[in-house]
């Protein structure tokens, strides 16, 4: 049994020369049939010639230049009109005459350079041709001649709207391809910023606390450690990241959910920050990317608390619901850092306010009357990853 499909690809696969000759001695076999003899295109209406050798030359001319009308279209179409030409001076009339349409619109459609220089040679070569006709006694008058220009140049027009639409549909998907190029930098931009500025922050508070536990070994060998730790967990997730970037991988394996929130709060705990953790329902089988950006959203927020509140008491709450995930992450201002801004330079928040508005939620995040800071977030549940 054939596999169509297959025999589809290697179809297209071929040379493009290859791929358009069978329509052409198609049409050329066609024309040698004496039931459709006379049954070609006709201008100046002289009466039907029998076939004999030249008519062969003619079918030539007209049927086979259409293997290259798609690669050399100029080509094509000079042989296909001097076909054309021989055709109606001898007044055979045979069913390849028909190529001439057919020529202008390939023409038309994928011929790059000299297109005007192109119509106005065609044209004046037309004036010659209705004047030869017409002195072997062909009996059509001026206004058919005419009809015949316009006929010929509505099969060019056909041709250039096909190569404007083909040049559309190909300056759309390069549009689209620089703007997926575009999401996708974004988000890896994202991606290595959620990832890199946490476990990096929480190194740098964990090596300055260090410095003043010189006295205390137990406590600045539990620091060491948990500097190690977050360092380990920033290489395994910059590898992660990187994996992402190869074509086979899968890209929902390995990504942060919210049932990780518990080893972030952790090691956000172990970095010098007091944190009050609270979880309410069950996370649901088809949250999908809901969880992810839940998980982004609270390390973001504690971040930010380290960063800019180191010390103060921080409260994480996380509440799952059948339709949607509430975050809320708040500290107040009592700490060492309380007065700064509480989103440093404002890429990471930006980025979880569209994360989060992608999934049709919503975000806000803002100072608190007494002091701190608050990052609010609802995440539509079941959203496809």
């Amino acid at each position: 049994m054939i596999d169509l499909r297959r025999a589809t690809e290697r179809w297209r696969r071929c040379d493009v020369v290859a791929r358009d000759l069978p329509f052409g001695l198609l049409l050329a076999v066609l024309s040698l049939l004496p039931a459709l003899h006379g049954k070609g295109t006709q201008v100046g209406d002289l009466p039907v010639r029998p076939f004999d050798a030249p008519a062969l030359v003619v079918i030539a001319l007209e049927c086979l230049p259409l293997a290259v009308r798609r690669r050399w279209p100029v080509v094509c179409l000079v042989l296909v009109s001097l076909g054309f030409a021989l055709d109606q001076l001898y007044g055979y009339h045979v069913l390849a005459s028909n190529a001439l349409p057919i020529a202008l619109i390939s023409a038309g459609a994928h011929l790059e350079r000299h297109r005007r220089v192109t119509v106005l040679l065609l044209s004046l070569a037309y004036v010659p041709l209705a004047v030869a006709l017409g002195r072997i006694g062909a009996t059509e008058k001026p206004e058919g001649y005419v009809v015949f220009y316009l006929a010929l140049a509505l099969a060019w027009g056909i041709g250039a709207w096909l190569r404007s639409t083909r040049a559309a549909e190909a300056d759309r998907r390069r549009h689209v391809a620089e703007a997926t190029r575009a999401a996708e930098r974004t988000r890896i931009a994202r991606e290595l910023h959620d990832v890199v500025t946490h476990h990096v922050t929480a190194m740098v508070v964990q090596a300055e606390a260090a410095r003043y536990l010189t006295a205390a070994p137990d406590r600045l060998d539990a620091t060491l450690s948990a500097v190690t730790d977050t360092g380990r967990r920033a290489i395994a997730d910059l590898r992660h990241m990187l994996d992402l970037l190869k074509a086979d991988h899968d890209t929902d394996a390995g990504m942060p959910s919210a049932g990780e929130l518990h080893t972030l709060v952790e090691q956000t705990r172990r970095a010098g920050q007091p944190v009050e953790f609270t979880e309410e329902g069950v996370p649901a089988e088809s949250a999908g990317s809901a969880e992810f950006v839940t998980y982004r959203v609270v390390q973001e927020a504690l971040t930010n608390a380290l960063k800019h509140a180191h010390g103060s008491p921080t409260v994480v709450h996380v509440r799952y619901g059948e339709k949607e995930i509430s975050v809320a992450v708040s500290t107040d201002g009592s700490g060492s850092r309380a007065t700064a801004s509480p989103g440093g330079s404002g890429h990471g928040l930006a980025g979880l306010r569209e994360r989060v508005e992608a999934l049709g939620g919503e975000f806000i995040a803002d100072r608190q009357a007494g002091g701190g800071f608050v990052v609010r977030a609802r995440i539509p549940a079941g959203s496809p990853s």
